[in-house]
């Protein structure tokens, strides 16, 4: 992007209900808290938006905080490339950089794939989660989702085996992925494991802490797993080639879609496979990350469904066929 003066800059915390609740091993939560950045140069405005994360350490106030305090740079001529080295990785920089991509594409008149010389992307069958509960719970909630093709469990320690084998029976047809967020020890990595084989899962996300999961590499894995709090951007990936088989790329970990898009090729080169995941937000998130889709295996883009409303103009969802955005939406 060449410099643009007089860029003005707008940021704010939206609040989206989430419909019923959503539960992880963390905890659960029935709201989802964004923050929306609004850049504007010669009567355009492109827009991005970022789910601050607890996990790592984010709150919705401090994002809003660093994203506005980013103002007289952009009003200097700040470039998203310069971006990337004047903010860490993270939610904050993840909003201004698809607010700039947006506005970049709007200004040169192309959709932001081809701005960025990317494939065109196209629709994909999205996971469709299932929020942590007793087995029964579970096999209820999938039971009503059992016609989704693809379903991402979340998982959370003890009792996990008696949840997937309730969940595979209750969607004999779907595949399956779990999330366990972390929440498995050494103790029980090969017992779940291998439950998670025998209910025929394809692929199971971050099962140990992130800077706990040496064990990855000294047993042998029944069936993928990938890296999620483990891997933020292309610096985390080499460290993880004997633990992961495969990378869950999400702009708020990467810090924006510049990023998302060299980590998938850094990943790809590394033999990883991709996921393209999310957090719980509006389809203004989910929009930059369809262009890292044609890269993915696991498209896990389901955030507005989790939602009692979306933004207007939101992305087309079709049962599980999620669609790239318009551009009245982004890019």
């Amino acid at each position: 992007m060449t410099s643009m003066k007089l860029v003005t800059l707008a940021a704010r915390i939206e609040r989206f209900p989430i419909a019923g609740s959503f539960t992880i091993s963390r905890g659960a939560k029935t709201e989802a808290v964004t923050v929306v950045v609004e850049v504007s140069h010669d009567r355009l405005t492109g827009r991005g938006e970022c789910v601050p994360y607890s996990r790592y350490g984010e709150t919705p106030e401090a994002t809003l905080a660093a994203i506005q305090a980013m103002q007289q740079a952009l009003a200097g001529g700040l470039t998203r490339q310069a971006l990337q080295v004047a903010m860490p990785p993270g939610a904050a920089r993840n909003a201004l950089d698809c607010a700039l991509i947006d506005l970049e594409a709007k200004s040169a008149g192309l959709r932001a794939w081809n701005l960025l010389n990317r494939p065109t992307p196209g629709e994909r069958i999205t996971a469709y989660t299932i929020s942590l509960a007793a087995p029964e719970a579970m096999a209820a909630a999938t039971a009503k989702a059992a016609h989704r093709p693809l379903l991402k469990i979340k998982l959370g320690g003890d009792g996990d085996p008696e949840r997937i084998a309730a969940v595979r029976k209750a969607a004999p047809e779907s595949e399956l992925i779990v999330d366990a967020n972390e929440a498995w020890t050494e103790a029980n990595l090969e017992h779940n494991l291998a439950a998670c084989a025998t209910a025929g899962v394809t692929l199971v996300e971050q099962p140990l802490p992130s800077g706990k999961d040496e064990a990855l590499a000294r047993i042998r894995r029944p069936i993928a797993v990938c890296a999620d709090e483990s891997v933020h951007d292309r610096s985390s990936l080499a460290p993880l080639r004997e633990r992961y088989d495969a990378v869950n790329i999400k702009l708020d970990k990467t810090g924006g879609l510049t990023e998302a898009l060299a980590m998938a090729d850094a990943a790809q080169a590394l033999g990883f496979e991709i996921m393209i995941g999310c957090m719980v937000a509006t389809s203004l998130s989910m929009a930059p990350a369809m262009l890292v889709t044609p890269q993915a295996r696991f498209v896990d883009l389901d955030g507005p469904l989790l939602l009692t409303r979306d933004r207007d103009h939101g992305l087309r969802y079709d049962g599980s066929l999620v669609y790239p955005p318009d551009s009245a939406l982004w890019g």
